[in-house]
């Protein structure tokens, strides 16, 4: 068979077949819309079940498909757009007409050299119109013309229960210009299902599979429904995987090159975050490990908390890789679900309850498996040292000179964890380590006192109480110096990003009896 007949005749075929599992995957080389050549050794799948591409690019799933059939796009290569803006990667599993259960790939030319760069977004969690304009004008605006990323994720809970919600949400993102890929979250369920399997027909309709594969060439990234929903019980739901997850884990990760950075994506983290509860099944996260185990490269996102934390895996949690694993739990976009006072542009402050400013994520991922994570907060003031892209300070404004000197110097360092390296000095003398802290970030906790002292409400939402957070510093303020302001330095080491640095100062005063 020629060439120019395979796409009218193949596609005629698959525009028959009313269960979505069976069809072809095709590239399109010339740019004209229709596939020009077949994809051979491609993987499609039902969240469940794979199946590969033969040489002429047919693919048929061994079971009739229970789900969203996708594509799992392979590196050197990408998907057209459907019209919401999303990539398109899947098709319903009784899709008929309009093409069918074929796929179409395009040719992308090599990967940028320095490393694959992914927008990480986690909790958009709009609950309004009005709170989608904040996510708009505060996370997707500023980054239209100035992000170099390939790709992007949302890490679940896109809306916040009104899920009609979504496409209004999907054209703020779109406007970013990069493929992007959705987690799915307890504020995404359908809270009117009567089981766990009903839950997500809305997400689904709009996002596609719950389960998935993506390719790139420096990384693998899997993006897995963590969200077990259990109506009429308390909680309404609790972190774990289904029975199909692990058989598509178990078809699809012997398939995939292992010298390149395995990136899981969930919602729930897959540590406990309730020391009193378990938030995540024990059994399904020690079986998801044994899965990942000799995988030498794998990072976790993840998101739900609302808040930022860099957490190690290791045999408390079931973890038995040679190197503890790494998750990040990627804070959220929302910030504390837009709540605090607005600022000039009516934008809620949204800082977290661990003190962290709302923003969104980076991964850059380069050969070989390394990568560096960075948080991006949403917006900065201008001229104020002490509140940098990195970290923010807080000081008292007075000191006695002379007093005992039990009063310190905090640095949030939104990365930091306990290997960070943080520093600082007073008036360019010596640096001197600042020491971790697990206290809340006393910036909050003055953010509290003024909600608390206010005579009217500052905000549609106060912003929330503050906990400890796993990311601050501490330093005890000098005050045998002479009377008037000091300058203090503090600086933080990054494994990738090197030295980072933030300035505030204080005043000494003399006080008499």
């Amino acid at each position: 068979m020629q060439w120019m007949l395979w796409p009218t005749l193949l596609w005629a075929v698959s525009w028959a077949v009313l269960a979505c599992d069976a069809g072809t995957v095709g590239v399109d080389g010339d740019g004209d819309g229709r596939p020009d050549r077949s994809a051979p050794g491609v993987r499609v799948s039902d969240g469940r079940q794979v199946a590969i591409t033969d040489a002429a690019g047919h693919w048929r799933l061994p079971m009739p498909a229970r789900g969203p059939v996708f594509v799992i796009k392979p590196p050197a290569h990408a998907l057209p757009r459907r019209d919401d803006g999303l990539p398109d990667f899947w098709r319903a599993a009784a899709e008929k007409g309009g093409g069918g259960c074929d796929f179409m790939l395009l040719p992308i030319p090599d990967p940028p050299e320095d490393a694959l760069e992914v927008l990480v977004f986690a909790d958009p969690q709009a609950a309004t119109r009005k709170q989608v304009g904040y996510y708009l004008d505060d996370i997707v605006r500023p980054l239209q013309d100035r992000h170099r990323a390939a790709l992007g994720v949302t890490l679940g809970d896109v809306a916040n229960d009104d899920l009609s919600l979504y496409p209004e949400l999907n054209r703020a993102t779109a406007l970013l210009g990069v493929p992007w890929l959705h987690v799915a979250g307890n504020h995404d369920l359908d809270v009117e299902a009567t089981r766990d399997e009903d839950s997500l027909r809305t997400f689904r309709g709009v996002y596609g599979p719950d389960s998935f594969a993506w390719e790139e060439s420096r990384a693998t990234f899997v993006g897995l429904d963590d969200v077990i929903y259990r109506p009429g019980e308390r909680p309404a739901y609790v972190g774990g995987l289904r029975e199909e997850q692990f058989a598509f884990l178990e078809a699809y990760l012997p398939t995939i090159a292992r010298d390149r950075l395995l990136v899981l994506m969930v919602h729930i983290p897959l540590f406990d975050t309730d020391s009193n509860a378990e938030t995540f099944r024990r059994a399904d996260r020690e079986r998801l490990f044994a899965l990942l185990r000799d995988f030498p490269h794998v990072l976790v996102l993840s998101g739900h908390q609302h808040r930022l934390q860099q957490y190690f895996h290791d045999a408390d949690t079931g973890w038995r890789g040679e190197t503890p694993l790494h998750e990040f739990n990627a804070g959220a976009a929302s910030g504390a679900f837009w709540s605090g006072a607005a600022d000039a542009a009516g934008i809620p402050d949204a800082t977290m309850a661990d003190g962290t400013p709302n923003g969104h994520a980076t991964l850059r991922v380069f050969d070989g498996g390394a990568y560096a994570l960075d948080w991006h907060p949403a917006r900065l003031p201008e001229g104020d040292g002490a509140r940098t892209a990195a970290m923010h300070l807080h000081a008292p404004w007075a000191l006695r000179r002379g007093a005992y000197p039990a009063w310190g110097v905090y640095a949030n360092v939104y990365m930091g964890h306990d290997d960070t390296r943080v520093e600082f000095r007073v008036d360019g003398s010596e640096w001197r380590p600042m020491r971790k802290v697990a206290v809340p970030d006393p910036w909050l906790s003055l953010e509290n006192a003024r909600d608390d002292l206010a005579e009217s409400l500052r905000g549609f939402d106060r912003s929330p109480e503050a906990v400890p957070s796993t990311h601050l510093w501490r330093g005890a303020l000098p005050t045998a110096l002479e009377t008037g302001e000091h300058a203090v330095e503090v600086r933080a080491f990054d494994r990738r990003y090197g030295e980072r640095r933030a300035s505030t100062s204080y005043r000494l005063l003399d006080a008499t009896e």
